[in-house]
């Protein structure tokens, strides 16, 4: 399969972004320095382009059974225009993806955002599903059709406001509205993957450009950035912090049960979960206490003993120590606890903290 390029490839490329395949995309990683883009967003704002999320819509009598038995949490409590975030999980109980679902404002449809690559997945485990059960619902990739930006940091509502034709103070926390920018139709959706104030805007593919200019002024930033970001925040990476077959994680293990509605009377996974909620392995948030960067893949010990592995890893920027998550043995996972991650030949001493390192550093 050829690799998928966003809309705007020739642009970024002429502007000199590197890019990195990320999910069969072509995506920038870079327009500048990593650390350069990294504190624009968390001083003031920056503007990505992740047109590699996939768009898939959901719509028909059935649309919200549908939804409401292939995510975990319950879609019946959104109104439109507003937001959620869920999971995905296969009959194990076990993440396939986590998504984002809006309820777009003045319609009936659904709008559910997939990871990059998981588009035509999730498109056929919906129509395949909505046959089997006899839901009448329309599943429609849109993932080819749409662009996707995502503009964040303190100074990004304001931004937003200022090119946007309609106010946008009453769009809350997840939470949209539609609106033109630049002339373009946009859902303006106040989401974002940073631990920082913001929105996502989605447009026709065609207006990426026109979007994309009313922004000139405004950081670029890459996927490198957008990744040391998240961890920052302690979001979590579909493909590495969780993956059906090479990290096999349910809600409860990832600390992602607040996504999970057991009041709904079924979803997929939901059997699996019922004597899940204590689990063997936890995720925790490392911070090492000497120099040394915690890479995928490393293990965790305690007294020279492995518990657990690293699944993400980086220097933060704005904490100014490394910082990491992974899943330990449950017992090893409350905070305070002196770990160490082996690093080559040595281990580098280590703290249990809030995987929500920058939550924590601010209060």
């Amino acid at each position: 399969m050829s690799t998928r390029k966003p809309p705007l490839y020739e642009k970024h490329s002429q502007s000199g972004a590197d890019f990195t395949d990320f999910g069969g995309w072509d995506m920038p990683v870079s327009f500048d320095s990593i650390t350069t883009e990294h504190a624009a967003v968390r001083n003031s704002v920056g503007i990505f382009d992740v047109s590699h999320m996939g768009e898939v819509t959901v719509s028909g009598p059935d649309a919200a059974d549908l939804m409401n038995q292939l995510t975990t949490n319950d879609v019946t409590t959104l109104d439109p225009g507003d937001a959620q975030y869920a999971c995905i999980l296969n009959e194990d109980g076990i993440i396939i993806d986590d998504t984002v679902v809006y309820f777009r404002p003045d319609s009936e449809e659904y709008l559910f955002v997939p990871n990059a690559g998981h588009d035509e997945m999730m498109v056929d485990r919906w129509t395949d599903y909505a046959t089997a059960h006899d839901l009448d619902a329309a599943v429609v990739n849109r993932t080819e059709e749409l662009g996707m930006f995502a503009v964040q940091g303190p100074d990004a509502v304001d931004r937003v406001q200022e090119v946007a034709a309609d106010p946008l103070d009453g769009v809350s926390q997840f939470s949209a509205r539609e609106t033109t920018i630049g002339g373009a139709d946009c859902l303006v959706a106040r989401t974002g993957y940073t631990g920082e104030d913001g929105f996502e805007l989605i447009f026709d593919d065609n207006d990426s450009e026109a979007v994309w200019n009313a922004f000139d002024d405004v950081q670029p930033c890459g996927l490198g950035a957008r990744d040391t970001l998240r961890l920052e925040a302690g979001l979590l990476l579909s493909g590495q912090d969780f993956h059906p077959e090479d990290e096999p994680r349910t809600p409860y293990e990832a600390r992602l049960s607040f996504v999970v509605d057991n009041s709904k009377s079924f979803f997929v996974g939901q059997e699996a979960l019922r004597d899940a909620d204590d689990p063997d392995e936890l995720l925790v948030g490392l911070e090492l206490q000497e120099r040394g960067i915690p890479r995928h893949g490393y293990p965790i010990l305690h007294d020279g003993e492995q518990v657990g592995h690293v699944t993400s890893g980086t220097m933060s920027s704005t904490l100014e120590v490394p910082i990491a998550l992974g899943y330990v043995d449950a017992e090893y996972a409350d905070e305070g606890t002196s770990l160490g991650v082996e690093i080559r030949d040595r281990t580098a001493t280590a703290a249990v903290v809030s995987h929500r390192f920058l939550q924590e550093h601010r209060d």
